[in-house]
């Protein structure tokens, strides 16, 4: 017999159900429930936080978004504005190899075991999943144009250099006149009209040229097309600049920005000086032809490099620039997390050096901003922080578990307040050179210390409290003893390079 207030579900495989009326509101507000929960689920992966994943070569911190006096960099000062700026940011080690694999991992060199330029981080890691194959495997379009792991710049542009097929959906290499018109290039040094390694040298041209004959333009123009392409789901873009790699070149109208009578170069004789008190491990590379790497090196031929430099670095803010107003046109500002990036820090004739490859502070520190919708705008931070940082901390951004083995750090607490007492995190930094030479960097908020061989070829100690370009090595003075002990002692965990290494 039927109640007559009773509901009657259809018929289903034989089956009849009676529901009684208030049961049926109560199931019915379940169901809106349900509905409402998917609902927000379903809006939440359509919202979640873009990458756009911004990459330098050997660009240093002389920029204008940095305080430096000369260089122009006003898209970086706009990306600043809009995020943090880390001021005392260090890589892993100040070569391009081993420093971008450490970022993509989110493991120090020595747990890689890579430190030189080798094509091996899948043979000797082959079960790592990278910073792109995180948000791949978390149904994210993840792409590069141009240079994320190692390529031999200028030789391997147009290639996929050392690239790691499983962390990108897909892959552009484009080739612009820095490579394919590359005889044009002047280069400085007794010897180096027989070298052919253009990326090993003081090299500049400035065509009077259009952005987008360039790599770096190219690299530019896929990232905006891709921007456009997938605008409407989640994406980890990484747009991988060469310069201001050497050689240097960039369109003319940039060289026009750097006057040279505006280019100033460090007084040689104090440079001498300055490398007095210095283990000789620390310059090992760099003796033999001192100063500038290079034998017959004048210093007008280096002042010219360095006028090099500053036009390519200004040549990558404009292209940085394309990239936020791409981003801006499309309406992504404000659900897109931006990091902006360089592998190491550059010598340009500090200390008589040029280059990178050294535990010094102008070698092991690069600019890092980062910019997250809903967190700090505008602001800069003095905690010492790592490369290594960079994949847990977008992880934790776009809320994706990471791998457990991440040697690194969240930066969101820095990116919520970037000066906060609660980071007391240090940052190291290492070189290898070869079995025999190879040392390691610790950075805190007032020192620097280096320990050449665990101690045994040298240490280093400077006092960034009063010497910001660390002139006055500290390791032997008594008054120090003390500080270099405790440093000593906070460095060792962090010297794990394996016996074939040492």
């Amino acid at each position: 017999m039927n109640d007559r207030n009773s509901v009657h579900a259809p018929k289903s495989e034989g089956y009849h159900v009676s529901i009684k009326p208030k049961l049926f509101v109560a199931i019915a507000m379940s169901l809106h429930v349900c509905i409402f929960i998917l609902s927000a689920s379903v809006s939440f992966a359509v919202e979640r936080p873009n990458v756009l994943f911004i990459a330098a070569d050997d660009m240093n911190c002389d920029l204008g978004a940095y305080g430096h006096p000369l260089v122009k960099t006003p898209n970086l000062d706009r990306l600043c504005r809009m995020g943090v700026r880390f001021d005392a940011a260090y890589c892993q080690q100040p070569l391009c190899g081993p420093s971008r694999a450490s970022i993509m991992t989110g493991l120090r060199p020595d747990t890689l075991d890579m430190h030189t330029l080798k094509h091996e981080l899948r043979e000797k890691n082959p079960e790592v999943v990278t910073l792109g194959q995180l948000f791949r495997n978390n149904g994210y379009y993840s792409a590069r144009a141009g240079k994320i792991y190692h390529y031999g710049n200028p030789s391997m542009i147009g290639t996929d250099g050392n690239d790691d097929m499983a962390t990108w959906d897909e892959r552009h290499n484009p080739i612009g006149i820095d490579r394919s018109q590359q005889e044009k290039i002047t280069r400085y040094g007794a010897g180096q009209e027989n070298n052919r390694n253009l990326g090993v040298s003081m090299a500049w041209w400035d065509p009077v040229s259009r952005d987008d004959e360039h790599t770096d333009g190219m690299v530019a123009s896929e990232i905006v097309e891709l921007i456009g392409q997938n605008k409407n789901k989640p994406f980890f873009l990484a747009a991988g600049f060469f310069n201001p790699h050497c050689p240097y070149v960039a369109p003319k109208k940039y060289f026009d920005l750097y006057p040279l009578d505006r280019i100033n170069m460090p007084d040689l004789e104090a440079a001498k000086r300055d490398l007095e008190d210095v283990p000789a491990m620390a310059v090992w590379r760099d003796m033999k032809n001192w100063p500038y790497h290079f034998k017959d090196v004048s210093v007008d031929e280096a002042r010219k490099c360095k006028q090099a430099y500053y036009a390519t670095i200004s040549f990558v803010d404009a292209q940085v620039g394309r990239l936020l107003d791409a981003l801006e046109e499309h309406g992504l500002l404000k659900n897109t997390i931006i990091v902006f990036w360089s592998d190491h820090g550059y010598f340009l004739g500090e200390k008589g050096l040029w280059y990178k490859r050294k535990a010094f502070e102008r070698s092991a520190r690069m600019p890092l901003i980062i910019a997250a919708p809903g967190l700090s705008q505008g602001k800069s931070s003095l905690k010492p922080v790592e490369l290594l940082d960079v994949y847990p901390t977008l992880a934790d951004l776009c809320g994706l578990k990471p791998p457990e083995n991440l040697e690194g750090k969240s930066l969101r607490t820095l990116l919520t307040d970037p000066n906060s007492e609660d980071w007391t995190k240090p940052a190291v930094t290492q070189v290898w050179y070869g079995r025999k030479a190879w040392g390691y960097s610790i950075r805190t908020e007032r020192y620097r210390y280096t320990e050449w061989l665990e101690g045994k070829a040298g240490r280093e100690l400077y006092d960034h409290s009063n010497d910001s370009n660390e002139v006055a090595n500290l390791a032997g003075d008594p008054q120090y003893s003390e500080v270099w002990t405790a440093l000593s002692g906070q460095l060792k965990k962090y010297v794990q390079l394996q016996p074939h290494k040492r």
